[in-house]
């Protein structure tokens, strides 16, 4: 896949590493992986806490 420099970038601020060294090593793309699940799993909570808070 061909990465663009807008890609690249964000890449390299939210996680501090390349696409290059994301796809070399195993434990890097785990520690990423891991990390984009809890980013999900806390906005999922924030919504469900806004949702609360309108609907009441």
């Amino acid at each position: 896949m061909n990465y663009t420099p807008e890609m690249e970038k964000a890449m390299q601020q939210s996680h501090g590493m390349s696409f290059e060294e994301y796809g070399r090593k195993l434990e890097n793309r785990i520690t990423v992986e891991m990390r984009r699940q809890q980013e999900y799993r806390d906005c999922q909570k924030m919504v469900a806490q806004f949702d609360k808070q309108i609907h009441k």
